[in-house]
């Protein structure tokens, strides 16, 4: 991972992991009147950096660092507050993940954003139990369900499978009957959202699972999985994944001769420019996806900024929309906290401790309602008192020649009741 130079560091090195901690700015540049060096809101993020799920939380990682560089540089911060971001990173590694959280807090971050499903699930048991607040921009239904004090920023992986099964049966599904369905999920909760989704929708929808088969993200062979998934003879097969393990899915499914010829789908995990990069061209061609956020390059009113930022500081993830998300996420970070200034102190806000936390919930994401993230995926509303998904809208693409190619404008992804 390459030094970001554009922010001030200061470098902390640990056994288990490493953290910038970028500095928002002097006081000689913090409008008169707004903020002391003492009152110094911080916003903390835990970004899966390393890891088998690098591939991904890297360009998330810089998108989330590189919109805050644009919002304190550009935009003088949030109402006048320039906004101190403390980041460490996971590693993809649970026990980590679950070690960041209490740093954080020690940090006296007023909320935290989470890149991963995963590392989220490691996180929720501690930032629950103390009531601090934390965004995760890839979701499961786990994180979420029963509401407590983690939100989602974009519909979760359950909402992938819903919305495509959907989209299925009323555009693909030329057959008599209930199509034959089979799984290959990632083995934590990245997978688990789909598993769990489909165990609640499927007979509703008129779908027959057939099988489940569940993989690591270090796998190197799905063959024997999917051998014993052509057993089953499914019309469909949908994958709950990152984008690594998944091209490892298709080439193998390429070589079983299941594809071409097999529908096959992917949530918002494993589909993403990364997963084109890694299968090919050829391999990934008429896979199906889900993806919450407008493909890049659309014309909305947040994409020449970003653009511009992504191809300046990091133009080897232009086009690649988990940068997009990355980007999005701190759009709505500073939402959240214009709300909470709005509805609060600056004194609560940056005392670091349960009362600040429990203000930048009620007060900042109780109060996001209808935000439009400048156009980059489906607006934001925290408001509800059960659902805490932010966006509930998704789009259905294909790979069609190397590109994402949308097939639908917005779809809904209506709250599904969990058990």
């Amino acid at each position: 991972m390459k030094k970001h130079r554009t922010f001030t560091a200061i470098i902390l090195v640990t056994v288990a992991a490493f953290v910038f901690t970028f500095a928002a700015g002097c006081a000689s540049q913090t409008p008169a009147g707004k903020l002391d060096s003492q009152k110094q809101l911080k916003i903390g993020c835990s970004i899966c950096f390393t890891g088998t799920a690098a591939e991904k939380g890297q360009p998330i990682g810089q998108g989330e660092l590189d919109a805050w560089k644009y919002i304190n540089d550009e935009l003088g911060g949030v109402d006048g507050n320039k906004i101190e971001i403390v980041w460490y990173d996971t590693g993809y590694n649970a026990a980590i993940a679950t070690t960041n959280v209490k740093k954080l807090m020690d940090d006296g971050c007023l909320f935290f954003t989470i890149v991963s499903s995963y590392d989220a699930t490691a996180s929720k048991e501690a930032a629950n139990k103390a009531g601090f607040p934390a965004l995760v921009i890839f979701s499961s239904p786990s994180l979420t369900n029963p509401p407590a004090h983690i939100y989602s920023q974009l519909p979760d992986y359950g909402d992938d499978w819903a919305a495509f099964t959907n989209y299925y049966l009323k555009n693909i599904w030329k057959g008599p009957g209930k199509p034959k369905m089979a799984l290959e999920i990632l083995s934590n909760s990245t997978g688990y959202g789909v598993r769990d989704a489909a165990k609640v929708a499927a007979a509703d929808l008129g779908v027959d699972i057939v099988t489940i088969e569940e993989h690591k993200t270090t796998t190197l062979s799905e063959t024997d999985a999917l051998t014993r998934i052509k057993e089953k003879n499914p019309d469909i097969l949908f994958i709950g994944s990152t984008p690594a393990p998944t091209s490892v899915i298709l080439k193998n499914a390429y070589q079983l001769k299941l594809i071409p010829g097999m529908t096959v789908a992917c949530g918002h995990a494993g589909f993403t420019k990364a997963l084109i990069d890694l299968s090919g061209k050829q391999i990934s061609n008429d896979v199906y996806g889900v993806f919450p956020t407008v493909n890049w390059g659309d014309n909305v009113p947040g994409m020449a900024k970003m653009d511009e930022y992504c191809k300046k500081l990091h133009p080897q993830y232009v086009g690649n929309n988990d940068y997009l998300c990355g980007w999005s996420a701190s759009l709505i970070n500073a939402e959240i906290i214009r709300q909470a200034l709005k509805n609060s102190t600056l004194d609560v806000l940056t005392s670091g401790d349960s009362v600040a936390w429990k203000a930048g919930e009620e007060k900042g994401f109780r109060m996001v309602k209808g935000y439009d993230v400048e156009g980059l995926h489906g607006p934001v509303d925290f408001s509800d008192p059960v659902d805490r998904r932010g966006s509930k809208s998704v789009k259905i693409f294909q790979i069609q020649q190397g590109e994402m190619v949308p097939l639908t404008g917005w779809v809904d992804a209506p709250y599904i009741k969990y058990e």
